[in-house]
């Protein structure tokens, strides 16, 4: 019995620590790399920490030594470019998923995998073929273009969620609203929209995150006008690894946080009805 209790503990603290350096220990590392002005090989820890590289990066201070430059505005156009998809995305998916959700619609099962369209293939090929089409109707290059492909990508969670969360709420709550009088909307307005709401917001939330991180349908269609903090990054992470870090962890705050919210809102059963 001991030896079966010492190796279940012994098991324990081992996936612990592996668990640590495989979700914790990049983050340490972003960190680390963030707040360091001199990290020389064979070092484990930097020799000189300091905030250059963020005052940097959030237009405090301006100094070309350090390679970097301020990402505000980068940043400002990321979060206008992500609540516009957010309200866009949300506009269709909203009666979308109703409707697929709660009405017999013929193919309804294909229209619902056509949404899924852009995750289910390699995003290069889908992207550069988009850019033929979008350079003829004069949208590559342009904050609309990106805008377009990021609803895009967004309506995958958009309309997927969406549907699961029409699905988990019970039919016979709405059938006691119509049989004491209430209109087919009203039904909607007051009984199926605040039940659903939790799951709204969640699809709101993935749709947000999908569109501050996108980078691939940016990259192609985007460049060389548009740019964005993903963008940002990528530019900068092959010649300042400290400036990179810094743009890397402006990007998982609000992953993180919005990710922690939907732990907390998000319910089961919403869950299960993606597969349904």
């Amino acid at each position: 019995m001991i030896n079966r209790r010492v190796l279940k503990v012994t098991g324990e603290i081992v996936l612990l620590i592996v668990s640590f350096l495989f979700l914790f220990g990049p983050m340490v590392s972003l960190f680390l790399w963030s707040i360091a002005e001199q990290w020389y090989w064979p070092s484990p820890l930097p020799q000189r920490v300091g905030l250059d590289y963020w005052k940097q990066a959030l237009g405090l201070q301006k100094s070309f030594a350090i390679g970097a430059v301020s990402i505000v505005p980068a940043f400002f156009l990321s979060l206008t470019i992500a609540l516009i998809t957010v309200v866009v995305c949300m506009a269709i998916a909203i009666p979308a998923g109703y409707a697929l959700a709660k009405y017999k619609i013929p193919f309804g099962g294909i229209i619902l995998f056509l949404f899924l369209m852009p995750k289910a293939f390699p995003q290069q090929p889908v992207f550069v073929n988009l850019l033929q089409s979008f350079t003829r109707l004069r949208l590559a290059g342009s904050i609309p273009g990106v805008i377009l492909v990021h609803i895009l990508v967004g309506l995958v969670f958009g309309v997927w969620i969406t549907n699961a969360t029409f699905k988990s709420i019970p039919p016979e709550l709405e059938e006691a609203a119509r049989s004491v009088g209430a209109n087919g909307f009203k039904t909607f307005l007051r009984i199926t929209l605040p039940l659903a709401a939790p799951g709204l917001f969640s699809s709101a939330v993935f749709v947000f995150i999908t569109s501050l991180d996108e980078f691939t349908g940016t990259f192609f269609i985007g460049l060389p006008f548009v740019h964005t903090l993903p963008l940002t990054l990528y530019s900068s992470s092959g010649y300042n690894m400290q400036f990179a870090s810094v743009i890397a962890i402006i990007l998982l705050i609000p992953s993180i946080f919005f990710m922690v919210l939907i732990q907390r809102i998000l319910k089961a059963e919403y869950v299960g009805g993606m597969g349904g």
